[in-house]
């Protein structure tokens, strides 16, 4: 497995819109129905990553916990299945209901979205203000598979904490540290 930092993606820029298959309703869904009022966290991850399979505990209480304060979170899969079966839309379904995801998850079988997010990695986290426009694009926190530093999601937390409190965007954004996409 390569380790895959974040590209860059710059504050201020427009959220591409996409339409794609939600694995868990098997209906085809688009950016402009899923965003939140006050904020839109998007992740891109995957099932077979151990980046992903760490912090997915913290991903469902974090969405859980922002979904009544007007911020929804978005997950997508971009990941070649041919080559990686174990990231296909049933087995992505699987993982949603045993996990509880209480967001969409999202199968980019062009991996056009991924593209159009710049995104290298899973997991790799945007946060968009009300307007969709970028305030946050990195890590969810210093927790890493094996480094003991337990996982807080501190840095997204700061980022969502920010656009509810109208607070300009995270100076210091670090960025995510993953599997890189897996690429057609």
């Amino acid at each position: 497995m390569a380790l895959t930092e974040s590209n860059s993606f710059k504050n201020g820029v427009l959220a591409p819109q996409f339409t794609l298959l939600d694995v868990i309703t098997e209906k085809k869904v688009n950016l402009q129905e899923l965003k939140g009022e006050k904020g839109t966290v998007i992740m891109f991850i995957c099932n077979h990553c151990p980046f992903v399979v760490h912090v997915n505990t913290t991903l469902v209480k974090l969405a859980n916990a922002y979904k009544n304060k007007g911020v929804n979170f978005i997950a997508i899969s971009s990941n070649d299945v041919k080559n990686y079966p174990q990231d296909g839309p049933e087995l992505m379904k699987q993982v949603a209901i045993n996990l509880k995801y209480p967001f969409p998850y999202l199968y980019d079988e062009t991996q056009e979205t991924a593209k159009a997010y710049n995104a290298a990695c899973t997991p790799d986290f945007y946060v968009f203000n009300s307007e969709l426009k970028a305030t946050y694009h990195g890590q969810l926190d210093n927790s890493r598979p094996g480094n003991g530093i337990e996982v807080t999601g501190a840095d997204l937390i700061h980022a969502i904490e920010a656009i509810l409190n109208n607070k300009a965007p995270l100076k210091n954004q670090k960025p995510s540290i993953g599997c890189n996409i897996k690429w057609k």
